[in-house]
């Protein structure tokens, strides 16, 4: 009997705390939304609804939206939620719907549609909410614009994980399948897609790499500023599709402008036609297209599908030089 009074006892105390704590999170929510559109956010959002009891709490927002007119950056969807344990809500995990999300940047809009796709977090205890570990995961997913899809995939794994310095991190990202669904409708010169050794997929597209920031990424990187790159340490980054192959490794570090220095290692097998990609991305400005052309053949071994490139690429002083010849301006690194 008196092992049952101490189980009620337990079991009540227990309930009055899940309610508490999900009310707790509830508020937290809505003041953060109200902090956010009392510094000029535009924010909006449906009902909010929270289960999980006894041993988690699930929280819906349904018809959520976001637009920071200072970055011009949006996001909206059908409804996010956001999972955690009872006991410490600091490992969240958010979990996002199969039906299409919007992205905006100012006036471009992309839609993004996943299956089972997920953010978890790993938050370090205190009230700026460091964070110590973020995975991004997906089944199929595909970005859209107005015209038809840009790129799909049949999964994504997306890991930051903080290192030995809280402003550290090692990044991770790998997408198996990639389909360039936006190239393959365009077509263009060199990259056809009637032709039977481009496949419809990538065979490979990864990155390596550890980052170091100004400060470490926590709340204040959604509320006030992104922390921004200082130091790239590229393990690898690898892009490999028919007979195009690009690779490459380096350290390059980044001034308070975001103006890169340091040296890349490049490999590039059929570059003519990555050249053409590039241009069609609007990577490489029309333009340069003739001079980094030039520059590229250069030091290029073999002609047509076979023909590649080994090239160490310097950064300095704004500027891109492949040995004694310049190549152009690099571009700037700065996150918005």
């Amino acid at each position: 009997m008196r092992l049952l009074k101490w189980l009620s006892l337990g079991a009540a105390v227990w309930i009055v705390y899940w309610g508490l704590a999900a009310w707790g999170l509830r508020a937290g929510f809505e003041a953060w939304f109200d902090e956010q559109q009392r510094q000029g956010w535009q924010v909006s959002y449906g009902p909010m609804t929270t289960r999980g009891f006894p041993m988690r709490h699930v929280t819906r927002l349904s018809q959520p939206l976001l637009a920071d007119p200072g970055t011009g950056a949006a996001w909206s969807g059908d409804w996010i939620e956001f999972d955690s344990p009872a006991l410490w809500p600091g490992a969240q995990s958010l979990r996002f719907p199969a039906t299409p999300q919007h992205y905006s940047f100012f006036d471009q809009t992309r839609s993004v549609t996943a299956e089972q796709m997920r953010a978890d977090l790993q938050l370090a205890p205190g009230l700026a909410l460091e964070l110590e570990k973020l995975s991004l995961t997906s089944q199929d997913w595909q970005i859209s614009d107005g015209s038809g899809v840009i790129w799909q995939a049949q999964d994504l794994l997306l890991e930051m994980r903080q290192l030995a310095q809280a402003e550290q991190y090692h990044l991770t990202a790998v997408a198996t399948h990639f389909a360039p669904r936006g190239l393959l409708r365009t077509g263009f010169s060199g990259l056809s897609p009637t032709r039977e050794d481009l496949p419809p997929r990538f065979d490979a597209l990864r990155l390596r790499a550890d980052l170091g920031f100004d400060t470490p990424w926590d709340r204040r990187a959604i509320e006030l500023r992104r922390p921004q790159l200082r130091q790239i340490n590229l393990a690898l980054a690898e892009a490999h599709w028919g007979d195009m192959l690009f690779r490459a490794t380096g350290a390059l570090e980044v001034d308070e402008t975001g103006r890169l220095s340091g040296a890349l290692d490049l490999r590039a097998e059929n570059w003519p036609a990555i050249l053409d990609m590039a241009e069609r991305l609007s990577l490489l400005p029309p333009s340069s297209r003739r001079a980094v052309e030039k520059v590229l053949a250069l030091f290029s071994t073999g002609t047509g599908r076979a023909a590649k490139i080994d090239i160490s690429l310097r950064f300095k002083q704004g500027q891109v030089w492949a040995g004694p010849l310049p190549l152009g301006t690099a571009p700037l690194l700065v996150l918005r």
